[in-house]
């Protein structure tokens, strides 16, 4: 692939400081991509020339999880951009099993592929179904797109995070009904009042913040379903007689499958989501080493920064 666009993600800004457990060091970073395919070996229906992106994590095909349809985990799983070096370059080379046809996107809508799938897997995880109350936690770019999936899966979707500006993204943007913020003092009692006194029967984490992700098995509805899509180092702490007594269902949610990134694809199309939304910052590549760092500032009010590439 002629590399045209990297999406930079919360991934890639934790790697930056850190605090990403995944990674070894040094590391090139940068796994939403999109780009030209300028040569190809055994990629049957792909034509030089085509745009295109991919599904950068690269399976086995032969453990536990590959053989059980779960190759988003599987055991030796190498993320392009994370485990082994990423798209940060004018050229990557990528299984041709992973190629997705552009299907007349644009080149800024085929690198937000794989963070919308991020989204649109940990919906399919949640098993979201229609008019039941999806609170999701943190209106980051996951997030945000976990938020579109669950309404197209018919539910009705509360934001919750500390930032106002992002909530107010998120009501003027993408027209979720319900926010809050997460500094009130009063939180639980805005959730009750939202879900007429029964609480959520959908959390999701989409902040991989130790704090947020032990704070909200007190919004859990009996029966609720809990998906950590955000990951962070540390270690959960709840009070099992709590999570007992509503029979809650606890589950991470990792990477994407081929099945959410066609399902993003086809949401795309249809005119369901409007990737390009979430577009705030945008730089050329040499740009890149003196921005970085900002972006890791809240008060640069960044949602989702994008890098072009060769554009010469």
């Amino acid at each position: 692939m002629k590399i045209k666009r990297i999406g930079i993600c919360g991934t890639d800004l934790h790697a930056f400081e850190g605090t990403q457990p995944y990674f070894t060091y040094p590391r090139i970073l940068g796994h939403e991509l999109s780009g030209e395919l300028v040569e190809v070996d055994n990629a049957p229906g792909f034509e030089i020339g085509e745009a295109v992106t991919f599904i950068p994590y690269f399976n086995c095909g032969v453990c536990i999880a590959c053989v059980n349809n779960k190759p988003n985990c599987c055991t030796s799983i190498k993320v392009c951009g994370v485990h082994i070096d990423g798209g940060m370059s004018e050229y990557l080379s990528v299984p041709s099993s992973s190629l997705v046809h552009g299907n007349g996107l644009s080149f800024d809508e085929l690198a937000l592929i794989e963070p919308l799938a991020i989204g649109a897997h940990g919906i399919r995880r949640a098993s979201a179904q229609p008019n039941e109350f999806v609170l999701v936690i943190g209106a980051g770019p996951i997030g945000l797109g976990t938020m579109e999936f669950a309404r197209i899966a018919g539910a009705k979707v509360i934001a919750l995070d500390i930032n106002e500006q992002r909530l107010q993204f998120c009501k003027d943007k993408l027209k979720v009904a319900y926010t809050v913020n997460a500094k009130d003092n009063n939180v639980t009692e805005q959730l009750m009042e939202i879900t007429q006194g029964n609480m959520p029967t959908v959390i999701i984490d989409a902040t991989g913040n130790l704090k947020a992700i032990n704070n909200s098995f007190q919004y859990m509805a009996h029966g609720a379903r809990y998906i950590l899509i955000g990951l962070q180092k540390g270690e959960i702490n709840f009070s099992h007689p709590e999570f007992h007594k509503r029979e809650g269902a606890l589950m991470s949610s990792r990477n994407a499958t081929r099945a959410d990134f066609e399902h993003v694809v086809n949401s795309m199309k249809n005119g369901l989501v409007d990737p390009l939304t979430y577009i705030t910052h945008r730089v050329e590549f040499n740009e890149v080493k003196d921005e970085f760092a900002d972006w890791l500032n809240p008060e640069m009010g960044v949602i989702k920064a994008m890098v072009s590439v060769n554009e010469a």
